[in-house]
């Protein structure tokens, strides 16, 4: 589960009325026992009323059930799946000040089961469950005595072990996974605790049954491991230098509110200290169906849908719930700075404190934020970003339901002090409020963001998104769309008064340095003994509930040949082109197999051109040029193949060629330009090496598979860096169309006419040349065991097992897929089970055997695991146990095949995604999609055909271990055991 501190999702629709309708076919009442076994029963007639608005273009219709649940459903069926919330309104601001982390921690419980979902046998389980809570309440009483305390906690882990042997650890995960969901996950903020999943839409009985069962009650299921796992999740949240940032922002914007005295994962004390009796009482509080709303997008039928739910959830108790009055604030009368240090690189942070999102000046601060940046024509998009000013710069929102934060950011430049950068962020603010921008910019944003949502309704995790912060919101969803008729009113007048009246001395800074934190703590583990996996065993209700029947939907496989018209646009420049039947925007690109490996200045040449101009327009004008069409372009240069992409609103698509065409044929060379992003690279590779994800993840993985001459590190010196003249760069990016590509354009307008405009605009030689040779970057044998590792100062320890397989073939697609998806692709795989279910040694733990994405290349298997240092040597025996000898799970297998049947046979690749699936696939070899034989072949595997390529190509085989953790804290004695162990350098990964 994620613990993040806000997810922003735009408006979604436009102002119409509301109306009273109801179902135009029969429907029916719920059954007194649906929710407690999920089995048919006669159901009584009954109609269903909704809400829904003119105009909507989500077609959203708001229904009310009797006990006051919220359902917002809306049909669009791109795919058979549907995307699902349950949204509850509580969030940490809820918590008590005694218990912070509360809501959070008990997002983590509701994945445990119930009474039925979850256990082998409720009688037993439940007298031990009930003597664990009872010794936490004694627990968190002795504080002041560490000799209780251990001796408390010694009961408490050996009871839980009783406990275990009665539960069904991650039922509810294989009962997902079994179904075909994806995406199982929930997350808790503020305001909101929300619980997603994607399943297919034949599966909408099952998602309901076992959504209502866990609704229902909240068992208390394998607490003490689950609650390591958080601890792992507020260590990782110490280890990351923004979160500590983000909390000192809130902390001072916010001194007596929750937003600031409390944080969404708690206080180490809290956590240290928990109250079983306390997260029941809050459950019960506040998951009731008056506070909670189900949002569903996807391919449903209205009638059948809202019977379902109904008859799952309808016989649920509505009941008073706490009203929570939110502390009002204090004027901020004077500038309040803070700084927080911590090894990452440098930033600073200034927040203002403005009304809830409810109100009409959040809609006001949209419009301000937009202004400020939108990513192409944005005050600090041009000035301090295109003019190269700052490093990087930006300005975002966290809006929430009392107050929202409007945060301005900027990273320095080498040599540029942080206050320097505060005092440009402000300038660009000052613009705002002198009214010094452009008149038709707030009319480019309207459009632009109309053109965002529109896109946006091509998913339904977007469209879903929107109707549950509607109704976090708690207003109409009438209203809900008024919000984005009003963003298209606002005047510049009025953003000019709303800044001034709100955006003097009223702010908050924080600066971030680079350097030892002085106050670095972390949560210290308690002695916990693994509990039982019980793989093998599943709950009654667990058998009634899969036995329900479904329809079986067939798969639907994409047919290049007849999904894709190849044209030429001119003897040898093909066009592959896709119709766009559903909207007006339009995605056209030119692809290139060249890149970094064939020349490292194509990189460099593809950033500077964003700093270019023409003989016609300056840098900056051409970006207000194309935000005025409503379109945007971008060229990416990665090893082995450029992109350059145009998109936006196909009724354009001409004039924006025309100015796309004219910079690649002619930028206009910028010295200034040139030697400001040299500097700029520099302090990006320095920035870079104080990051572990790019430490870990990319340097020193390509070291290892690549040896210290690889792809990562194929980049000019600095020497060379400092030498290169503005021609050098312009020349290739003129010489670039004059190269072998293809197009590819998916949009409305007919094939003909897309070879129309591109004859007329796309202008290339008579002729295309061959892409010059690329440097091979060899892959190394990874014949010795060793042990690679990087000392960072970090609580945590990360770690990376890696293994060479075979060259890539499509023979072993299907069972790579199966292999995955049983060993180690989820929270019900037997990787996530064991390490974190049983054992309790991460937050994070996985393992997949990875496809080449190339023919000639090879296959890896990498597993990965994240721990506390001290938990280091059972964690790495934990993941090397599993890797030498894969546990047997037969029932793990079968939910395994039925989560690929299940997926594949919902799973559409549609819209543009088939253009990019055509090149995915030209790129291994093949002219078909290979999911066909993955969903062939996989139901019939057996477990003894997946033991074999278990021992062939992963048990024994030589690894390479890669680490990445303090010097401080690291058990080298332990690392020695899994091979030579050899410290690698920043300067031998980074290759500067």
């Amino acid at each position: 589960m994620k613990n993040n501190f806000l997810l922003l999702f735009p408006a979604l629709a436009v102002l119409g009325l509301t109306t009273q309708c109801q179902s135009s076919k029969p429907a029916v009442a719920a059954s007194a026992a649906a929710s407690a076994a999920p089995a048919a029963a006669p159901l009584a007639a009954k109609e269903y009323r909704y809400e829904s608005v003119p105009g909507d273009p989500l077609g959203v219709r708001i229904y009310k059930l009797d006990n006051g649940l919220t359902v917002y459903l809306s049909d669009y069926k791109d795919a058979p799946r549907i995307q699902t919330y349950l949204a509850v309104r509580a969030g940490s601001k809820n918590d008590p000040a005694t218990a912070t982390g509360l809501a959070h921690y008990l997002e983590h419980m509701v994945f445990k089961g119930t009474s039925k979902l979850g256990t082998q046998d409720w009688a037993k389980e439940k007298i031990e469950l009930d003597k664990i809570e009872a010794l936490y309440e004694v627990y968190r009483g002795q504080r002041n005595d560490a000799a209780a305390r251990k001796r408390t906690y010694h009961q408490i882990d050996s009871i839980s072990g009783v406990a275990a042997t009665y539960a069904v650890p991650n039922e509810y995960d294989k009962v997902m996974g079994a179904i075909g969901a994806k995406g199982s996950n929930a997350h808790t903020s503020n305001e909101e605790t929300v619980y997603q999943e994607d399943i297919p839409s034949n599966q909408l009985e099952k998602w309901a049954a076992i959504q209502a069962e866990r609704m229902r009650e909240m068992v208390p299921r394998l607490f003490h491991t689950e609650l390591e796992a958080v601890y792992e999740e507020k260590n990782r949240g110490l280890d990351s230098d923004f979160n500590k940032e983000f909390e000192a922002l809130n902390a001072s914007l916010y001194p007596t509110h929750p937003y600031g005295t409390q944080t969404t994962i708690g206080t180490i004390e809290h956590l240290q200290n928990p109250s079983i009796t306390e997260i029941k009482k809050y459950f019960g509080q506040y998951y009731v169906p008056n506070n909670v709303a189900l949002c569903l997008s996807g391919d449903l039928d209205f009638d059948q849908t809202i019977r379902l739910i109904d008859k799952y959830f309808g016989v649920m108790p509505s009941k008073p719930v706490p009203v929570f009055n939110a502390p009002v604030e204090q004027p901020i009368t004077a500038p309040i700075t803070k700084e927080i240090i911590g090894p990452q690189s440098e930033n600073v942070m200034i927040g203002y404190r403005l009304p809830g999102k409810a109100s009409k000046d959040a809609v006001r601060l949209r419009m301000l934020d937009k202004i400020l940046t939108n990513g192409q024509a944005g005050l600090i998009d041009l000035d301090l970003n295109q003019q190269q000013k700052v490093l990087e710069a930006a300005s975002f929102t966290d809006l929430n339901d009392d107050y929202s934060t409007h945060v301005i950011y900027g990273t320095p430049r080498a040599g540029q002090k942080l206050e320097d950068v505060k005092a440009l962020l402000q300038g660009e603010l000052a613009k705002v409020k002198a009214g010094n921008f452009p008149d038709w910019l707030i009319p480019a944003i309207i459009n632009n963001e109309k053109l965002t949502r529109t896109k946006s309704y091509e998913s339904n995790e977007a469209r879903a998104s929107a109707m549950y912060e509607a109704f976090i919101e708690r207003i109409d969803w009438k209203d809900y769309l008024q919000q984005q008729d009003d963003f298209g009113k606002i005047t510049k007048a009025e953003i000019v008064k709303f800044a001034n009246d709100n955006y003097g001395e009223n702010f908050v800074t924080v600066f971030k340095r680079t350097g030892v934190d002085p106050n670095k703590v972390k949560v210290v583990k308690p002695a916990i003994t693994p509990v039982p996996a019980n793989r093998d065993v599943a709950s009654a209700y667990y058998k009634q509930l899969t036995a329900l029947p479904s329809t079986e939907l067939e798969p639907v496989f994409v047919d290049y040949k007849k999904d894709i018209q190849e044209t030429e646009i001119k003897p040898g420049l093909p066009l592959y082109y896709t119709h766009n039947a559903e909207n007006g925007l339009f995605n056209l690109s030119y692809v290139f197999d060249l890149g970094k490996n064939n020349d490292p200045r194509w990189g460099l040449a593809a950033d500077y051109l964003q700093y270019l101009g023409t003989g016609k327009y300056t840098a900056a004008q051409l970006q207000q040029e194309f935000y005025k069409l409503g379109c945007s372009f971008n060229v990416s240069s990665g090893a082995d193949r450029i992109f350059v992409t145009l998109n936006g609103l196909d009724s354009n698509l001409e004039p924006a060629l025309q100015l796309f065409e004219q910079l690649m044929a002619a930028p206009k060379p910028d010295a200034t330009a040139l030697k400001n992003m040299v500097a700029g690279v520099l302090k990006q590779r320095q920035d870079a090496k104080l990051e572990k994800r790019v430490i870990l993840n990319a340097a020193m993985v390509s070291y290892v598979k690549y040896g210290p001459k690889n792809p990562f590190t194929n980049n000019l010196s600095e020497k060379e860096l400092k030498a290169l003249k503005p021609e050098q760069l312009t020349a290739l990016i003129k010489k670039l169309e004059t190269y072998q590509h293809r197009v590819l354009y998916y949009g409305p307008r007919t094939e003909e006419a897309t070879v129309t405009v591109l004859k007329a605009e796309h202008k290339t030689p008579a002729k295309l040349t061959p892409a010059p040779a690329a440097k091979d970057f060899a892959e190394q044998p990874l014949k010795d065991k060793k042990v690679y590792w990087v000392d960072y100062n970090m609580v945590q320890a990360e770690i990376l097992f890696l293994t060479k397989g075979d060259l890539y073939s499509k023979e072993l697609a299907p069972t790579l897929a199966l292999y995955n998806e049983y060993f180690g692709g989820g929270m019900g795989s037997i990787v996530f089970q064991d390490l974190r279910e049983s054992k309790a040694l991460a937050y994070s733990a996985y393992s997949g055997y990875n496809s080449a994405d190339k023919l000639g290349r090879s296959n890896y298997n990498l597993s990965y695991i994240g721990t506390q240092s001290d938990k280091l040597p059972e964690a790495m025996a934990g993941m090397e146990a599993l890797l030498t000898e894969m546990p047997v799970a037969e029932a793990n297998l079968e939910i395994a095949k039925n989560a690929i049947r299940n997926s594949i046979s919902t799973e559409r690749i549609t819209k543009g995604n088939i253009l990019m699936s055509y090149e995915r696939a030209k790129r291994l070899g093949l002219d078909y999609d290979l999911r066909r034989d993955v969903y062939a072949s996989t139901q019939k595997m057996t477990f003894d055909e997946l033991r074999k390529f278990q021992l062939a190509k992963i048990s024994g085989q030589n690894q390479v271990i890669l680490v990445i953790g303090s010097k401080d804290r690291l058990n080298f004695k332990e690392l020695a055991k899994y091979g030579q162990v050899q410290q690698l350098t920043l300067k031998e990964i980074f290759g500067y």
